[in-house]
Order: structure tokens, then sequence, then C-alpha cells
């Protein structure tokens, strides 16, 4: 990449943190789990773990794989039946033989009074026990989850049945982006048949932000917690595993990720980061451009940093909206976030006929090299 592009890129990242109020960095609390991270739900960036990729049981927040797949492979209003077999051991929705519900309500009683039986049942209409295992854990393969086994839909202690703290902070901020998992989640009670259903999830009253969670405990995984908490349109994920003060430790985890860090537009759809020459085309260059805005969690001193991966030299014909390449944003070597871009208009061989050319192009383009 030529020396004038790169400082353009680095001079256009530092003109948009300037215009940013980044937050001072706060202490980082103590926290007493024996694994946690706290995670940046859009970039991924972890921004303060232990142990986050050390392989524990999980519990109950093994559900949130278990709605992900029910979301994904049936319709909410399918209607199921309930069998003796799944009426398991454990927590409970307190279902009954023969009873039938819709998937959405056994959903709520899944996610809110993390129903084992629940979990069964679900799993039983959707292909049977095994086949839905065999789901969920294609599901963590292809999210790229990569300490993770699951063995059965509920969380009950079983040999290779595990995760981790990162893992499941990736699950969460994937399952959040699915709007019926985002709304059964941040619903404190519900019906269901002839009962009331609560949610476990102690931070939805008592946490400024909190929209989601799930809550886990057996004899050998202990207390495990997965929450999900938004202000100021920075959304965070906080997972702790084998913690006995979880309640607290993600009230001082998320108050130390608010208070630290702000989310910072680094990159805006439409800008211009680089220049492609064109050979063979009717004009000599293409601008290149994301094609979304690309924003990261910054603290006070962090300073972002842009790598332009791209096809700097393209034979014509290039359409508009073609990729020719990538945006690359990282902070301390560690790469954050990355964006396709593409070639902001048309550009035909020579004697082409160009419907959609732009007769600016040349103007824009010198207006881009004139740049300070």
């Amino acid at each position: 990449m030529p020396w004038f592009k790169r400082a353009h890129c680095c001079a256009a990242l530092a003109a948009v943190i300037a215009f940013s109020v980044v937050p001072c960095c706060a202490s980082a609390p103590d926290i007493s789990a024996q694994a946690f991270v706290l995670m940046d739900a859009e970039s991924g960036r972890v921004l303060l773990s232990r142990g986050e990729t050390v392989e524990l049981p999980i519990a109950s927040t093994t559900k949130i794989m278990t709605a992900i797949v029910a979301l994904e492979q049936c319709r909410m209003d399918e209607l199921v039946t309930v069998k003796r077999e799944q009426l398991r051991e454990g927590s409970s929705m307190y279902l009954y033989e023969g009873e039938r519900l819709s998937l959405e309500e056994l959903l709520y009683g899944l996610m809110l009074s993390s129903g084992n039986d629940a979990a069964e049942c679900i799993a039983g209409s959707l292909g049977g026990r095994e086949d839905f295992v065999r789901a969920m854990n294609r599901k963590a393969f292809e999210l790229g989850i990569t300490h993770t086994a699951f063995t059965n839909p509920s969380g009950l202690d079983e040999k290779g049945h595990y995760s981790c703290a990162l893992d499941m902070a990736m699950l969460m901020s994937y399952a959040m982006e699915q709007p019926a998992f985002a709304r059964i989640v941040s619903t404190k009670t519900a019906c269901a048949g002839e009962r009331t259903l609560y949610n476990h999830n102690k931070l939805l009253g008592s946490l400024d932000g909190c929209t989601g969670g799930k809550t886990g405990y057996t004899g050998e995984a202990g207390r495990t917690l997965v929450t999900y908490a938004e202000r100021d349109g920075l959304r965070l994920v906080a997972v702790t595993l084998h913690d006995g003060n979880d309640w607290q430790d993600h009230a001082a985890l998320y108050e130390y990720g608010f208070s630290t860090f702000k989310r910072v537009n680094v990159l805006q759809r439409g800008s211009s980061c680089a220049l492609a020459a064109v050979r063979g085309g009717n004009a000599c260059c293409v601008e290149l451009q994301p094609l979304k805005n690309v924003c990261i969690p910054l603290c006070e001193g962090e300073k972002p940093e842009l790598h332009i991966d791209a096809q700097f030299v393209a034979d014509a014909p290039v359409r508009k909206g073609q990729t020719l390449g990538y945006a690359i944003i990282s902070v301390n070597g560690v790469e954050l976030a990355r964006t396709a871009l593409y070639a902001a208009c048309e550009v035909n061989a020579v004697g082409e006929v160009n419907d959609a050319s732009e007769p600016g192009l040349w103007n824009r383009i010198a207006e881009w090299f004139s740049m300070p």
C-alpha cells in the first residue's frame, strides 16, 4: 500500500477518535468466578477476562443453544405433545404427560423457568433427543465456538458436556441478534398453558440496561450465569462460570465496562478508504468504500489502526458494489473488526457503454488525492 494512502487512512481514523469522548479507564473489579469474560457483543472484543477458554460444565446456560436450534428449525406456533419420558429431574416448568403446548410456550418455560422438561420436550419434538443434540453441536461448529460440546439439551451434568466463558459469550451475542430469542429472555413473566412463569434472571429488574440472560446451577458446575446489557449503543455480554457471587460480579463487570469503554464509529459506510487502479477501463481508478459502519469499544488512550487488504489493480469491467478487498481495524496489534470494501461506481472496459457512469468521478478522485 503506498505511503500516501496509509497516511490518509490513519488520519481519517484519528479524526474520528478526536471527536469522540472516550471515558477514562476504571479499575478492574475483583471477580470470584473460576472463569469469566466481559465481551463487546458487536465486535467480539474481550474487555476483561480470566480463564476464558477453560472448559467447564455450564449447567442450564446450555439452554441458550437449545433455544437457538429450536427457533431455527421450527415455527413458534407448532404444537408439541408432552411425553412421560420427557419429564426430567431438576428445574422444571411442571409439564404433565399428554399436555399440548406451542413451541413458543415451551421456549418461555425453557428460558424463564429453566425447565429441563421443556428442554427434553423441545428436543424430542424436533427429530428426537440424539438428533437434536447433534444439531446443537453442528450449530456450535458453525459459530466457531471450539471449546464446547453438548450431550443433552438441558445442561444436566454429563461427561463430555462443557463449554467455556468465551464460547458462551459468543453464543449469547449471536442469540440476541435473533428477535424472538431477545424478546423471550427480556420477558419477566409469561403464561404457558395454565401456569405463570417467572424469569430467574434477577438483573432484568435491578441492572440498568440488562435485556436478557440465562441462569444455571448443578452440583458439578456450581452457579453459572450469562447476561446481556446495553447502554448508549454499547452492547456487552458477561459470563461467569462456577461463581458463588454471580449477581454482584455481573453488576461489577458491567459497571467497569460501561464506565471504561465507549462505542466509537471508526469507519462510516460510503466513506472513501482507498483507490484501486483499473486496467483497460474508461476510468483509471475506482474508490473503495466499506459496506457498513464499523464500531468498536475504545478506552482512553487507545488508537485504532486501519489496514487495507485490497486488490489495488483490477481489470475492467468493474461493477458497482463489487467486492475488491477488506478494511481491517486493530488495536495494539489485535484485530477487532473487518468489513468488505466495494467499488463505489461502474468502470466499464474501453468501448463499453456505461449507462451508470458518473460524470463526477474524476473530480472525486482529484478531491481524494488532495485530502490532507
